[in-house]
């Protein structure tokens, strides 16, 4: 099984996760205890469209700041909050929904710190060849923070995949690119090992700092919480729903 990294545009055929974990696979993940589709688009005019056809709840950001107009921001703790009828949310956000049109995969999966050994067991389950995580990152520049997310899902991805005997890291092939595991994905799981670090770094990181000047610090301290969800989002056809074994 060959297992990478990367950012913004993905290259598997077979299996990629989507990782914007400041906030967008954040508020997906919680937004799945509320609403059973979420429709990802990147244009706001797009998004009141479908709303209108769908009878959807309307949500988004820019720049960090809930559109106006919108019923409900970028943000996880108002989808936590949220209590309305309605069983479908429209969602826009600035590098999340980019990072889904940029994938090829036939199989696309939303990742986060908050259900990561979901997420990860999911695309063990799934993936037949490769699977790819691909990193939103923060105004088309590498984040932090995502890198530590998907360090983390990435090291629940090597232990399934150990545990299944598909992937053994005292095989001189687990370091090759066609059947193991990159070294970007490697350095990731590294770097996500050190929790304390990890939170501090992510909550500091420019999203987390630009966040928190906006007003949204519970939801960065939300977004940094390691795997206190089993929600994992499938996207298909347009839309994300949750995924059931």
């Amino acid at each position: 099984m060959k297992v990478s990294l990367s950012f913004e545009k993905g290259s598997s055929k077979d299996l990629s996760i989507m990782v914007d974990a400041l906030r967008a696979s954040t508020t997906i993940t919680v937004a799945l205890d509320k609403f059973k589709e979420i429709y990802p688009v990147y244009t706001p005019e797009e998004a009141i469209k479908i709303a209108e056809r769908k009878d959807a709840v309307l949500a988004g950001e820019r720049t960090g700041r809930t559109i106006e107009g919108f019923e409900l921001g970028n943000s996880p703790g108002e989808m936590k909050e949220y209590s309305g009828e309605k069983d479908t949310l429209v969602l826009t956000t600035t590098n999340g929904v980019r990072a889904l049109d940029n994938m090829e995969s036939e199989i696309i999966l939303i990742g986060s710190f908050i259900n990561a050994k979901a997420c990860a067991k999911a695309a063990c389950k799934l993936a037949t060849e490769h699977i790819e995580i691909v990193m939103g990152g923060f105004e088309r520049t590498f984040a932090i923070e995502d890198f530590l997310a998907a360090g983390e899902i990435l090291f629940w991805i090597q232990k399934e995949l150990d545990e299944q005997n598909k992937l053994n890291i005292d095989d001189i092939d687990y370091f090759k690119e066609e059947t193991g595991i990159t070294e970007f994905a490697i350095s990731a799981i590294m770097a996500s090992r050190d929790k304390e670090k990890v939170e501090k770094v992510s909550i500091k990181s420019k999203s987390g700092r630009r966040l928190a000047y906006l007003g949204y610090e519970d939801d960065v301290r939300l977004c940094v919480k390691e795997n206190i969800s089993e929600n994992v989002g499938i996207y298909r056809d347009g839309k994300i729903t949750l995924y059931h074994e």
